[in-house]
């Protein structure tokens, strides 16, 4: 469908590149790779050869950068995206993925507050060390 030409009926409208770049964040190159890496289908195309995004491929996009930002390895991503594409019979194998991902997620969260708790300390010890100096002065009181 090109630009400017009514929707058959019940069809949604579709989304340039440059729209989905703007809505995800995601830089025109990095949607380019998301197809070619297989992350992402196919996204069809107008009579001139522009990609047109449909609502289902923004959901899968915000669904990836999710994943992205939890800390999934492309490959990873590559993997649950190739059983998605092999339809209902895969739905298992995505669960399975997706709890082990979360659980390795909880444990790395698990860290960070740990890490967050050692910092928190670490700066009471450096305020208490500043509150102790007399001021204008490096001298302790």
């Amino acid at each position: 469908m090109t630009s400017g030409q009514p929707l058959p009926p019940g069809r949604e409208p579709t989304l340039t590149i440059a729209q989905v770049a703007e809505r995800t964040g995601l830089s025109h190159d990095t949607l380019r790779y998301y197809e070619k890496a297989g992350l992402i289908e196919r996204v069809g195309r107008t009579t001139g050869n522009q990609r047109r995004y449909e609502a289902a491929d923004l959901a899968w996009l915000e669904f990836l950068l999710r994943l992205r930002e939890t800390g999934m390895s492309i490959a990873d991503m590559q993997r649950f995206a190739g059983l998605r594409a092999r339809g209902d019979s895969t739905v298992a194998d995505r669960l399975a993925m997706l709890r082990a991902h979360r659980a390795d997620l909880a444990e790395r969260i698990r860290a960070l507050r740990r890490t967050a708790a050692v910092l928190d300390t670490k700066i009471d010890h450096y305020e208490r060390l500043l509150l102790e100096r007399q001021p204008g002065t490096d001298e302790p009181i």
